[in-house]
């Protein structure tokens, strides 16, 4: 029974959005016809006057009262909360009070009392949108004014290391910021969770801890993420925007290497899944003017039957973003991968701008296809057999701003007639054929590169490991 009651008090104050809207409307209108009428050409307005000034003061009393029950779910800010509370009971009293002296037929006070109640209003009024989109919703638009829109989310900082990068700070936290916060920050902490600060996110909310280091699948935080849209308790809700794939595996990953607020990415256990995503958020800063790794042109579609005949091979090939006819090309899943595999990329030559390859079976002669998809501007060759001599023709990508050599056979020779590509930001050599000894030179050749040695230093937890016990037997 106290379930059912406690149901129906919470959608009574589910009401106040509703409600909250028509005392602001009708005692406008009171307001603007009480001035209005004191001229003879609109006083046959008067007697509206009353019954307007009544209807407005019983919605704001609703109003106060759906307020207060919805303040009882510890979903706002207290401060916040409590001051757009007595604004609106004020708003309440003085309609009433203007109600009354309408009613008496004392007039004299009722011009500046009006003035009053609009200000009551409109104090009210952005107090409530403060609660609801954040305390600088209003000026939000005006801190830019360079004629650009401004952003419609917060852009994280740029990477030039991802190894060096702090997890939470870098590349956690600016995915709560665009994707929580509304609802867990400073205005409001909807089911009494904050996660703008450390402690209180660690804390968790009225239902318990939201995260369990090391144990992601048993974090209810990430438990809601994965519940399905249309139910209630899937976070961000449906209204919002989602997270996407790459923003959710990082949020597990997180998790799983112990929720850590200081921990670098290079003290981490990264496994194989991990190291292209995490690739993926590294950005060059060592050039001003940032250069994107998808094409501003516009492209015609790609082949249809070029795509299908990739994907029968088992080839990923996908858009790079909703609406893009760019695409990115993935091969680890073709078996026994050819030439011929290779050569079904031409037609997409245009079109394909990331590409990820990573076999054995790929050598220089791959490389001859490869060197024909000019707009490639990520390529990855980790793992494979290409050598100095497949250099040459990853010479002509001129748009090819990163490129993984990961355990190839590549020396420095090789790397040094990729010298000329002046769009190349990065490229990874770890455990390829470059000895300490190259390096120097290298970063001389390649001043504005980043040049990837690898060789991190990894710190086990111990959730990393798993013992194995022999079953026991009965005697």
């Amino acid at each position: 029974m106290s379930a059912v009651i406690l149901s129906i008090t919470e959608f009574i104050g589910h009401l106040h959005p509703v409600l909250v809207h028509l005392p602001i409307g009708i005692l406008l209108l009171a307001c603007l016809i009480i001035w209005q009428s004191q001229k003879d050409k609109y006083a046959h307005l008067q007697p509206a006057i009353h019954i307007i000034l009544l209807i407005g003061m019983i919605s704001a009393i609703l109003s106060c009262i759906t307020g207060y029950i919805l303040s009882g779910t510890g979903d706002y800010d207290e401060n916040l909360v409590g001051l757009h509370q007595w604004m609106g009971i004020s708003v309440a009293a003085i309609s009433g009070l203007l109600y009354y002296m309408r009613a008496k037929a004392f007039l004299r006070w009722q011009s500046p009392i009006s003035v009053l109640l609009i200000l009551l209003v409109f104090v009210t009024g952005h107090l409530g949108g403060s609660l609801t989109h954040g305390s600088d919703y209003l000026t939000e638009p005006l801190k830019n004014l360079s004629g650009d829109e401004p952003p419609a989310i917060l852009k994280p900082k740029p990477i030039p290391n991802i190894q060096e990068a702090i997890l939470y700070t870098d590349v956690i936290q600016p995915i709560m910021q665009n994707k929580c916060y509304s609802c867990h920050g400073i205005s409001r902490q909807k089911g009494k969770l904050r996660m703008d600060q450390t402690d209180l996110l660690m804390k968790g909310g009225k239902d318990g801890v939201v995260i369990i280091p090391g144990k992601a699948t048993e974090s209810e935080l990430i438990k809601r993420i994965h519940l399905p849209r249309e139910q209630d308790h899937h976070m961000p809700p449906k209204e919002k925007t989602p997270l996407n794939d790459k923003e959710i595996t990082l949020l597990e990953w997180w998790v799983n290497q112990g929720a850590s607020f200081t921990k670098k990415i290079k003290e981490l256990s990264q496994p194989e899944k991990m190291k292209p995503l995490l690739l993926s958020l590294q950005n060059d800063t060592t050039n001003k003017n940032t250069i994107s790794d998808v094409p501003s042109a516009p492209v015609e579609k790609g082949d249809e039957q070029a795509i299908q005949k990739l994907k029968n091979r088992g080839a990923v090939i996908m858009p790079v973003g909703a609406g893009s006819n760019y695409l990115e090309g993935n091969f680890i899943t073709v078996n026994s991968i050819n030439d011929s595999d290779i050569h079904l990329l031409l037609p997409l030559k245009k079109q394909l701008v990331w590409l990820k390859l990573e076999a054995p079976q790929i050598n220089d002669s791959a490389l001859v296809t490869i060197g024909q998809c000019t707009n490639l501007t990520r390529l990855q060759l980790d793992h494979t057999t290409i050598t100095d001599s497949g250099m040459n023709f990853l010479a002509r990508l001129d748009s090819l701003q990163t490129l993984n050599l990961v355990g190839t056979k590549v020396t420095a020779a090789g790397v040094m007639k990729l010298k000329k590509l002046k769009k190349l930001r990065s490229i990874y050599l770890y455990q390829s054929g470059v000895n300490k000894n190259d390096w120097d030179q290298l970063k001389k050749a390649f001043p504005k590169t980043y040049l990837d040695s690898g060789g991190y230093s990894i710190t086990y937890l111990q959730t990393d490991t798993m013992i194995v016990k022999p079953p026991k037997t009965s005697n």
